[in-house]
């Protein structure tokens, strides 16, 4: 009984090795490795990845190789079918980004039928008041950091005329707002305007840039706008094409707020 016992267990034993021969010759390879998941472990996982190649042909396209330097980013993998998964598509960080991400932040980009327009998400581009940011966008063909250069982004719905608009400097809101905390009127004074465009990229000056932007906004603006005047304490609202000055009063005495 213990020999034929003994045989057995030789016999599955080494049809299982045989498996794993076969598996790790066969199944796996440079571009498509089947690795063991862990120590001691016979589950394994998948990792697929391309060669890098400084001359592959898609790389003198602006859209493949802006933001990578193709001598150390490998090619693109292509899967030619519908991604489908029941579970979630990640994207991790890395202590170096750079030649991974796009510029080192970009984790998505979405084309259109044109191949060059497309919606970008991307991390950690910026820090802003004490933050790094997200950033989700819709970039148009003009690429560089222009007010033309990005499309309105819809949220909400897919509706005309209806739901969120959202570009680089404007927004258009088709729905009501509903607060649930303060609306702060723009604080703008002669320190944050500025009446002629800095000269080069946006990006690369921005603050100038944004006193650009809050003069053209206000040379532009329709019937109802309003601003705070910081220079001159005074809450300002067109009417009529002109600027006017609203008239406020202190508060009576039966009304004291305790902040």
């Amino acid at each position: 009984m213990k020999i034929f016992l003994v045989f057995w267990f030789s016999l599955i034993f080494s049809l299982h090795l045989k498996s794993q021969v076969c598996a790790d010759s066969v199944g796996s390879s440079k571009y498509l490795k089947i690795v063991q998941g862990s120590s001691g472990s016979f589950l394994n996982r998948v990792e697929i990845s391309s060669d890098i190649d400084s001359t592959w042909t898609k790389w003198r396209e602006r859209g493949y190789s802006f933001g990578f330097d193709p001598a150390r980013t490998p090619m693109y993998t292509t899967v030619n079918g519908i991604l489908s998964t029941l579970f979630m598509i990640q994207v991790r960080g890395n202590d170096n980004e750079i030649n991974k991400k796009r510029w080192g932040f970009h984790l998505f980009e979405g084309y259109a039928c044109d191949d060059k327009s497309r919606i970008t998400l991307l991390v950690n581009k910026h820090i802003e008041l004490g933050r790094p940011v997200g950033e989700l966008y819709y970039y148009s063909t003009v690429y560089n950091h222009s007010e033309p250069a990005y499309n309105w982004l819809r949220i909400g719905s897919d509706v005309s005329m209806h739901s969120f608009l959202f570009s680089r400097d404007k927004a258009v809101f088709y729905g009501s707002l509903t607060l649930n905390n303060l609306f702060t009127l723009g604080n703008i004074g002669k320190e944050q305007v500025r009446t002629e465009k800095q000269e080069g990229d946006a990006e690369k000056n921005a603050k100038e840039d944004a006193r650009f932007v809050n003069f053209t906004a206000i040379k532009e603006s329709g019937d109802g706008a309003m601003f705070y005047d910081k220079d001159r304490n005074i809450v300002v609202i067109k009417v009529d094409g002109k600027w006017m000055k609203m008239v406020v009063e202190q508060l009576p005495d039966s009304i004291q707020y305790k902040f």
